[in-house]
């Protein structure tokens, strides 16, 4: 496989290329630490779009409370070990706001003026409404916040004038209702929000252990901050080209759990022999496992190494946290002297 092969193959091209210095919002609903799917499919991209943009990370733990109401006990956990992998990954709180959600009250106080004028139908055709419903049937989901999700996703974006929203392409549809709320909000008092729109980055196939997509709902995650051993075992037990019943049946990538991780860690040389080698048979699954399971815990080890220095210092990760929910908090006040003078509220 060609390096330009292998590039293409490791991301999809942006379709819209916004100006420098845009405003780019996104969040991360916390369910503690962050596997490779969060890696690749978002945390990633935050790192490389902050040299850009002005962006403005959170870590959503309110969303967290749509389907974890009942039992909180694990959200304040679940956000300090994906706050950890975050900035573990890259993310630099100095050039970027990374905040807490709770932090910065402006997010509910927003959600609820937006409430106020969104009609009931939208929310009940959201297409993930329905399907978390089916799929968490061990819950009771019939809840205004569960309901109510979009409007808080809303207000998330349009507190801080975002003009982006970094998606995957099949994640284009989650936008518009954001984009449908800001519109109507504009029509009724004045053009107060940008209209977000969707900036696509780059969403590489990242299968989960046993081919289905990565969830930790389907425990088949390989953590970011896994030990070498725990890589090993991990990668030791992917399920592989169901086709090759015997070591000596050639194989198919295409079919294989593993190759899309070569794809992701192996130098593009190496991708190559291992596509070739596959539909020979000349190499087995095993081998190619081990050869992954060197190439992977060589590109996680400075991300464990960062990892290692904020779990020597909690604090570190809690001030972080804060200092950036400060500076989140003075971007929203802003936003909502403008909210409430558009709307002729008495404001102090």
């Amino acid at each position: 496989m060609s390096e330009a092969a292998k590039n293409d193959a490791r991301t999809e091209p942006a379709e819209n290329e916004p100006r420098q210095g845009a405003i780019v919002v996104s969040g991360l609903r916390p369910t503690g630490k962050v596997h490779l799917g969060n890696y690749w499919g978002a945390v990633k991209n935050w790192v490389d779009l902050q040299q850009k943009f002005r962006c403005h990370y959170f870590i959503a733990d309110i969303h967290a409370l749509t389907t974890a109401y009942s039992d909180s006990s694990g959200v304040r956990e679940a956000t300090l070990e994906a706050a950890k992998d975050i900035l573990a990954s890259g993310l630099d709180p100095e050039t970027s706001v990374f905040f807490l959600q709770s932090r910065v009250p402006q997010h509910s106080e927003l959600a609820v003026l937006f409430g106020m004028l969104t009609p009931l139908g939208w929310l009940e055709r959201v297409p993930t409404f329905k399907e978390q419903q089916e799929q968490l049937k061990d819950r009771d989901l019939n809840t205004h916040g569960f309901l109510g999700y979009p409007v808080l996703m809303t207000a998330d974006v349009a507190l801080y004038l975002a003009e982006y929203v970094p998606v995957g392409k099949d994640q284009e549809s989650h936008l518009e209702i954001a984009r449908e709320i800001v519109r109507r909000f504009n029509g009724f008092y004045g053009d107060v929000f940008p209209e977000p729109l969707p900036l696509f980055t780059p969403s590489p196939k990242v299968p989960g252990l046993d081919g289905r997509k990565m969830s930790k709902s389907y425990d088949n995650t390989i953590a970011l901050s896994s030990t070498p051993e725990e890589v090993k075992t991990k990668v030791m037990s992917m399920v592989t080209d169901p086709a090759r019943a015997r070591r000596t049946d050639p194989g198919n990538p295409e079919n294989c759990n593993l190759f899309p991780f070569h794809v992701l860690y192996s130098p593009a040389d190496e991708v190559a022999v291992v596509d070739q080698e596959c539909r020979t048979a000349a190499r087995g699954c095993v081998d190619c496992k081990k050869h992954l399971i060197k190439n992977m815990n060589a590109g996680l080890e400075p991300i464990r190494d960062r990892r290692a220095r904020l779990d020597s210092n909690p604090s570190l990760v809690t001030d972080i946290l804060e200092e950036g929910s400060a500076r989140a908090r003075d971007l929203a006040q802003e936003t909502m002297r403008k909210v409430t003078g558009a709307m002729g509220l008495l404001a102090g």
